[in-house]
């Protein structure tokens, strides 16, 4: 297969770990929050790394970028993570050039999800590629290759039910809750963290149950503030955690903490308590199990609920998946092109030039000649010449570097940059 990095010494690697072989104790080793992200980034930079972006998410820790030899994304990982070369190796995936566009794509649409349909990812996505553009670690191959994946997300998102109804670990909270709380509009909820996760959690209940026995507690006070000023609830101290967790009948946690924030020592429960904890890395400690009236279901298990509408959704998978081959096929074709379009540019200016010397040439020697008539015989002329050479070097079977290496021979065209 062609090499599509836009240089030819590096290569186009996705590398990571996801929910599908790397349970939530090891995606959260992986996990990588705002200031490992930034760090990496800059490690990258001081490495000579041309181009990468990095995600961070519950499900899943990538980085897609380019590299000589992936394990320089792989010690990038390791570095600013807690995980380990020897786990990343048990756990994880190194994709390569087409296989590697190809994983970013079903990620970018929701069909690599933990819970099919998705879409959360590609606002992820989106934001890496801000982050590595401050950091001068967007290409315009990255930058190109994650509009398509964006263009082919929308319409996947469009053209398909593959999304239809809500599709995210919030959702199936919500699912979970309902399915196995009786009376769920008489019980209290307490939401303790109001990241994504926990606002779409939130706006799924109030939405689902029109409840208003949600009570919101977050480190940062004033975030939870405007999410229940937005949703019409009530809103409690970090202080008041403890007393909150006794009143709760269902506990949703949420937060952004690299370290457990609820154990069984903040546990003093008089009546029956559900634990969600939807974090990456997990912030309920498993000693809560110790406790006989605490149920604790981590965003692992919740991925497991297959509702009628999921299974359903599987039925669009084809259609999503020739959207990606549409999209990305035309991306190959940019990309292949970007490769001879410089070729292609040299050899009409070296014709031009050959042009211009036998136009000057001949005004020398005949008094009468029509330089406007001949101008526009050889521009056309060269046009055709250029695109039966452009053609061949689209053409499929065409390997483009040995014949742009051999056009570049027989017109003397210095080698040029691609």
């Amino acid at each position: 297969m062609d090499n599509h990095s836009p240089a030819k010494q590096t290569t186009f690697y996705a590398i990571g770990l996801s929910y599908k072989k790397a349970d939530a104790e090891i995606r959260g080793k992986f996990s990588l929050d705002a200031t490992a992200k930034t760090n990496l980034l800059k490690q990258a930079k001081s490495n000579g790394i041309e181009s990468l972006i990095v995600t961070s998410t519950c499900n899943r820790t990538e980085i897609y970028g380019f590299a000589q030899h992936p394990f320089q994304l792989i010690h990038l990982l390791c570095e600013n993570s807690s995980g380990t070369v020897e786990e990343f190796q048990k756990y994880a995936y190194v994709y390569k050039q087409k296989e590697a566009l190809n994983h970013m794509f079903r990620v970018g649409t929701g069909l690599d999800s933990q819970i099919l349909g998705d879409f959360e990812i590609i606002a992820q996505l989106k934001n890496a590629f801000v982050e590595s553009k401050k950091h001068n670690l967007a290409n315009p191959y990255l930058e190109r290759l994650v509009n398509s994946v964006i263009q082919a997300s929308k319409k996947v998102k469009n053209e398909t039910e593959i999304s239809s109804g809500a599709t995210s670990v919030s959702f199936a909270a919500v699912q979970y809750i309902f399915k196995n709380v009786e009376a769920i509009s008489n019980k209290n909820i307490l939401l303790f963290g109001t990241g994504k996760i926990g606002r779409n959690t939130c706006e799924n209940l109030v939405k689902h149950s029109k409840h208003d026995q949600i009570t919101l507690i977050n480190r940062t006070k004033d975030k939870a503030e405007k999410l229940a000023k937005k949703l019409n609830l009530v809103v409690k101290d970090y202080s008041d955690l403890q007393i909150e967790l006794q009143k709760a009948d269902v506990v949703v946690v949420a937060t952004g903490a690299q370290n457990p924030t609820v154990d069984l020592d903040i546990l003093n429960l008089k009546k029956p308590l559900l634990i969600l904890d939807l974090s990456i890395p997990k912030n309920v400690n498993e000693n809560v199990k110790h406790n006989p009236l605490v149920t604790l279901v981590h965003m692992d298990h919740l991925s497991e609920i297959t509702d009628e509408t999921l299974e359903n959704r599987k039925q669009f998978i084809p259609a999503a998946e020739e959207i990606i081959s549409e999209v990305l096929t035309e991306f190959l074709t940019w990309s292949k092109g970007r490769k001879y379009a410089p070729t292609i540019h040299a050899l009409k200016a070296k014709l031009n030039a050959i042009k211009e010397s036998e136009i000057n040439h001949l005004k020398k020697k005949n008094a009468d000649f029509n330089e406007e008539y001949t101008e526009i015989v050889t521009a056309k002329l060269i046009q055709k010449i250029t695109s039966h050479f452009a053609n061949h070097l689209k053409d499929d079977n065409t390997v483009v570097d040995e014949s742009v290496e051999w056009i570049n021979k027989v017109f003397q065209i210095e080698n040029q940059k691609h």
